[in-house]
């Protein structure tokens, strides 16, 4: 990999990962349209880990607070602080996990086309249009369910196929079930924390089995840019939904579509 492929892969993994446009989706279709190698699983992992460093310290005192409530509930036995929430997060983990297990090699093989990603964009971005006009936004994340979980749980599987973006799908179920924006973007964001370390795991596994030399400076440069354009990013759309709402995402998503079923339909 040459300096400028490891700055933009590295960048648009960062400011995509947490934006309901998809990360994999661009992950696949820049190094397409720019004539790329593929960036290899090393790189893959080391974006994951700025990604997952930047949200960590975004939420940083909501993560803390959720960790020792969490301890101190299963100590006690009774719900505890912020142990609900904690709890929510990982039941609603348990159904991509069980997934991607059992789907992922078929995901790998045969949904990676353009196609497939330019349907799903488009789809799902008329969901997250349709969702934004019709909810509530009554309720904050701490005020969380178990019906809620389970809806916005099962709504994180579809994020396996390119194109469907995880938080986008994981957005759009919070805001359905009544939760008010910046609370379904948080939800979201505490969510990506458990599935990016599933999902870096596995890889690493992966490439602990691949034997392969790792460009450690290139590892490090990825990491490092990742984790400063995802914090941006999350910064920057957090102050974006609230003024706005998630029209310019909806819009983004159908351009994206419908440039992609224009080159290679």
């Amino acid at each position: 990999m040459d300096l400028l492929q490891i700055v933009v892969l590295a960048v648009v993994q960062g400011l995509t990962e947490f934006l309901p446009i998809s990360s994999s989706a661009h992950l696949i279709l820049v190094p397409k349209f720019l004539g790329w190698p593929d960036q290899g699983l090393a790189f893959d992992v080391a974006v994951h880990v700025g990604s997952l460093t930047a949200v960590v310290w975004y939420l940083r005192i909501e993560v803390s607070s959720m960790l020792l409530d969490w301890f101190r509930s299963i100590a006690r036995r009774e719900r505890v602080g912020d142990s609900t929430l904690a709890w929510a997060v990982a039941w609603g983990t348990v159904p991509v996990g069980l997934a991607g297990l059992s789907f992922g090699d078929f995901v790998e093989q045969y949904l990676r086309s353009p196609l497939v990603i330019a349907a799903t964009t488009i789809v799902f971005g008329l969901l997250l249009w349709w969702v934004e006009r019709a909810a509530r936004h009554e309720r904050n994340e701490h005020q969380i369910g178990w019906r809620d979980v389970l809806v916005v749980g099962c709504a994180q599987v579809l994020a396996l196929i390119p194109g469907t973006s995880r938080s986008g799908i994981t957005i759009t179920a919070a805001l359905a079930m009544g939760l008010d924006r910046a609370s379904a973007a948080r939800f979201s964001f505490l969510l990506s924390i458990p599935v990016i370390i599933l999902a870096g795991g596995v890889k690493t596994l992966e490439l602990a089995g691949a034997a392969q030399p790792i460009r450690w400076d290139v590892m490090a440069l990825g990491t490092v840019l990742s984790a400063c354009s995802a914090y941006a990013c999350i910064h920057y759309f957090m102050k974006v939904i609230q003024s706005v709402g998630m029209m310019p995402f909806v819009a983004y998503r159908l351009v994206l579509g419908v440039v992609l079923l224009i080159v290679f339909a």
